[in-house]
Order: structure tokens, then sequence, then C-alpha cells
């Protein structure tokens, strides 16, 4: 990964690259509980989830599958990765559960939630919560 360090700040993504993180059940694939591991390893994956991450992956950006799936299930989910030719960069276990995520970092998140079709990502305004300015 190609990084930018200025005077002992965090670093930043070359410009034009995106540091993806991609949830895993639900997303890519079918909806599937951590109570159900033995459907982890025969579920399918989306054909268009497929084709765009590989296709991100192709344009340089960072792929990291960021899963509720618990760390003693990574091996499971690395290995049906691989199955299916997803191509990525890493794989965080451990995402909390529940969904109503409030993301707050001292870097730019930009969120996007999964409603059936994975695609380009395109422009749109919408309302967003915020800190207050002072």
């Amino acid at each position: 990964m190609e990084l930018d360090y200025i005077e002992h700040i965090s670093p930043i993504l070359k410009d034009g690259i995106k540091n993806y993180l991609i949830d895993i059940d639900g997303t890519i694939t079918e909806d599937v509980p951590n109570e159900e591991p033995e459907r982890m390893v025969t579920c399918e994956p989306f054909p268009d989830a497929l084709e765009t991450v590989n296709k991100w992956y192709d344009e340089g950006h960072q792929i990291c599958f960021f899963t509720s799936r618990t760390e003693n299930l990574k091996q499971i989910t690395i290995d049906w990765l691989d199955k299916h030719g997803f191509k990525y960069h890493s794989v965080l276990c451990g995402k909390p559960r529940g969904g109503n995520y409030h993301w707050i970092d001292n870097h730019l998140v930009r969120a996007t939630r999964y409603k059936g079709r994975f695609t380009d990502l395109v422009e749109k305004q919408v309302t967003i919560e915020v800190f207050k300015e002072d």
C-alpha cells in the first residue's frame, strides 16, 4: 500500500485511491449469522459483488473485508473468499453486531449502505450527522 506521510500524522492513501471496508454477510453473500457457520462454507457470492470488488482491487484500491464474524471463523471466511476468487488485502473480524453504526474517526469516513446491488459508486447529496463546529 502506497501511503503519503506528512510530519508524523496518520498516513493517507495516494490521490484517487480508496480504502474500502466491506461487510460480508448480507452484503457480498446471503446474510449468514455467526451461529450457523456451516452455511458460511456453502453460501454463494452475489455475482455483482464479486465483479465490482475485484474491479476496485484491479484499479489499485485497498480492499478490506470487515465482518461481524468472530475471530474463530476467520479461516473459514478466508477460505470462502479465496474459493470464490475475491481479491483483497485483509480481513478484519469482530465488527460490532447490530447495525446503526456511528463511526468516529480522525479521517473522513464515507458510509454506503448496501441495498441489494453492487455497482460503481455514484455521487449523491444526503443529510448526515456530524459533530457541531465551534
